[in-house]
This record gives structure tokens, C-alpha cells and sequence, in this order.
């Protein structure tokens, strides 16, 4: 990608990390990530309106940035950040969704890949993701193991994603099926 809104995309980054300071900023830039939006229509983009990406490289000659996706002119991205806590609460979201979508269908196992970049180095507690997944599934059994990619929808679509968390959750047929 080499312009956003016609400024180099480096340069527009570079700008965004000096606003939020020294020490926040050299936080987020071994963090950045990029979200390519799926709904360009959309008048405001919320949690789950991108797909996001991994930040690669940055050429300083051109101004451009490489991501580990093909981005068209004209689609709308956006800057994101790998953090714990949002990390963590969108898991949470999503498994706390799932109870709501199926209120009557008990949970009967699941299968968890999480990425090998979740772990106690990022949320400085071992076991994260399946001590969510098992407080929320009421302690169901849970198959998996971290990877380096995982597979998962997003938008309807599925696609290879990293620094996720992907589970497969297995329960009893609704009874009028």
C-alpha cells in the first residue's frame, strides 16, 4: 500500500504514533496490525468490520507498507493494535455470543486453535484461551493446539488468520430437527 487519503501510508502511520507519544507509540508500533474493511458502504466500522492483517515491512524510499494481504485501490483500511485486553474481551464477546445464539442447545465439546503468538508472553497468564472457552462453556472437553494460522469466519467468509483464536464448539441437534 503506498497512499491513504494520498499521503504515503508510512508517513501516515508515523504521524499516528507521534500522536500518542513517545513511549505509547514505540508500545504500538511492535504491535500495528491492518484491518481491510469487508463492507465498504458502511458509514461507520465497528468491532468485526475488518479483516485484519499483519504489517510485514515499510519501504522509507516509496512511503509504502507491505501487508500479508492484496489491498485495492480504493477499499477503506484502517490501523489496528494487538493487545491483550481487547483481545480478550473480543473472545470472551464472541464465546458469550454463542450462549445467547443457542440457549437451548447445550454445549458437548469444542476444538480451540490458538495462535502460538496468544500465549503467556502476550496475556501474562498461562492457559487463556481455554480457561475462557471452558468458564463460558460450562467446563465443556476441548481438543486443539496453538498454531501459526488459524482458520475462521469473519464477514461470512473464512479465511487463514493469525494472533487468533478459532473454536469449532460441538452440541446436541435443536430437538425439531
Amino acid at each position: 500500500m503506498y497512499e491513504l487519503g494520498g499521503v504515503p501510508t508510512l508517513e501516515r502511520l508515523q504521524e499516528t504514533l507521534e500522536r500518542l507519544g513517545p513511549e505509547r507509540g514505540k508500545q504500538v508500533a511492535m504491535a500495528v496490525q491492518v484491518g481491510v474493511a469487508f463492507d465498504e458502504q458502511r458509514e461507520e466500522f465497528g468491532r468485526g468490520d475488518f479483516l485484519i492483517r499483519g504489517l510485514l515491512g515499510a519501504d522509507q524510499r516509496s512511503g509504502g507498507v507491505a501487508i500479508s494481504d492484496v489491498v485495492k485501490e480504493g477499499q477503506t483500511i484502517q490501523f489496528h493494535v494487538r493487545d491483550p485486553s481487547a483481545a480478550s474481551e473480543d473472545f470472551n464477546l464472541l464465546l458469550a455470543q454463542d450462549r445467547v445464539d443457542f440457549p437451548n442447545s447445550p454445549f458437548k465439546g469444542a476444538l480451540l486453535f490458538s495462535c502460538n503468538g496468544r500465549g503467556r508472553r502476550f496475556f501474562a497468564e498461562p492457559n487463556h484461551d481455554i480457561t475462557a472457552l471452558q468458564r463460558q462453556a460450562d467446563g465443556i472437553p476441548v481438543a486443539g493446539f496453538f498454531a501459526a494460522g488459524e482458520i475462521g469466519p469473519v464477514g461470512g467468509k473464512n479465511f487463514i488468520h493469525g494472533y487468533t483464536a478459532s473454536v469449532a464448539l460441538f452440541a446436541e441437534p435443536f430437538p425439531d430437527q
